[in-house]
């Protein structure tokens, strides 16, 4: 069974950076696109990050175009999101999710997902 645990300091100040990442247990890592996701409070998910299986290639939403960094080390099985200037409107709880090639849905395995809190 596939397996996404987040991990991540949960607050910093306005300004501030942090990096969420996300280990992936169970399954080929290396074989998986991986993305990042965003819900804030009242709001839908939010799509924000991706990196292909191999990491050639990323892609960052426009909100975090800038700012945010995706990358992974495929020898940890891990997945990174590293977020620079950090504003209030950033506060969301933060999942991973692993697109497996051979499945059909955008992103077919989530992890529990992390809180982020951005304080003014």
């Amino acid at each position: 069974q596939v397996q996404l645990v987040e991990s991540g300091v949960g607050l910093v100040q306005a300004g501030g950076s942090l990096t969420v990442s996300c280990v992936v247990s169970g399954g080929t890592f290396s074989k998986y696109r991986m993305g990042w996701h965003l819900q804030a409070p009242g709001e839908e998910r939010e799509f924000i990050a991706a990196i292909t299986a191999t990491g050639s290639s990323t892609w960052i939403s426009l909100a975090g175009k800038g700012r945010f960094a995706i990358s992974r080390d495929n020898g940890k099985n891990t997945v990174y999101l590293r977020m620079n200037a950090l504003e209030p409107s950033d506060t969301a709880v933060y999942f991973c999710a692993a697109d497996a090639p051979d499945l059909p849905a955008d992103f077919d395995y989530w992890g529990q997902g992390t809180q982020v809190t951005v304080s003014s």
